[in-house]
């Protein structure tokens, strides 16, 4: 990594645990929740909820937990309390399956209500969720704040899928969920494998916020071929976010 964009990058911790960086000259604030913080917009950016997965894995006879949306919206409610945001932006896949919002329990439905009451909110389509959000008849009157696609926020551009990189283009500025990146570090002879952000300065993919979503090793190609440069992983501690350098990674 050379040194202008070490620069860019270096990170420095907040006292929540946070890492602040500068994507597109924009100031982000990485969170160990796995959230992304945009002070000078107020805003909450969180990607891959992937409500109510453990219902469908359950509607197919694969037994889970049946906690997976509570325990998201623990999360994200804790969130909006710390931050007290204007505007919540979802980056799509908010949603694990075309039914999801209907199987949802009516308190988890009225707590999105209440999260979402006095702010702008804003739900993206993913690949999990478009059909959920443009087809249930309900939808529209249904759930909080409105459904949207791509959008610009500052220098900032918001999307659900990353789109591929091509020669001469770094797509600066764009914001992206649905790869649910992660990396394993290995330190003092033990390895542990965990969520992270992942930038180069000039885009930021989004780890998966969901309590059941996995994850994709950094250094598989479909996430190490968007960078031109070698990024920085911010890893999801349990307080705080480290920063590790990608010639660290195993």
């Amino acid at each position: 990594m050379n040194a202008a964009l070490r620069q860019t990058l270096s990170p420095a911790r907040k006292p929540c645990g946070s890492l602040r960086v500068q994507i597109a000259g924009e100031t982000c604030v990485l969170r160990c929740s796995g959230a992304l913080w945009l002070p000078a917009h107020r805003a909450l950016i969180a990607a891959d909820l992937h409500l109510e997965k453990g219902s469908a894995f359950a509607a197919r006879g694969q037994m889970l937990p049946p906690y997976d949306s509570r325990a998201t919206l623990d999360r994200l409610e804790t969130e909006i309390a710390d931050l007290d945001p204007g505007l919540v932006v979802l980056l799509g896949d908010s949603f694990h399956d075309a039914r999801a919002i209907g199987r949802m329990a009516d308190e988890d439905r009225a707590r999105l209500d209440r999260l979402a009451s006095g702010r702008n909110w804003l739900w993206l389509e993913g690949n999990h969720d478009h059909k959920a959000l443009a087809d249930d008849a309900r939808t529209e009157a249904s759930l909080p704040g409105r459904i949207v696609g791509d959008m610009a926020l500052g220098a900032l551009r918001l999307t659900h899928e990353p789109e591929p990189r091509t020669p001469g283009d770094d797509r600066h500025g764009e914001v992206a969920g649905h790869l649910h990146p992660a990396a394993r570090v290995v330190a003092y002879g033990r390895g542990v494998r965990r969520p992270c952000f992942v930038t180069d300065g000039s885009r930021l993919i989004l780890p998966a916020f969901g309590a059941f979503t996995g994850g994709l090793n950094v250094r598989d190609p479909v996430i190490a071929d968007l960078f031109a440069a070698e990024p920085l992983t911010a890893v999801l501690g349990r307080d705080k976010v480290h920063a590790i350098a990608w010639d660290r990674l195993p």
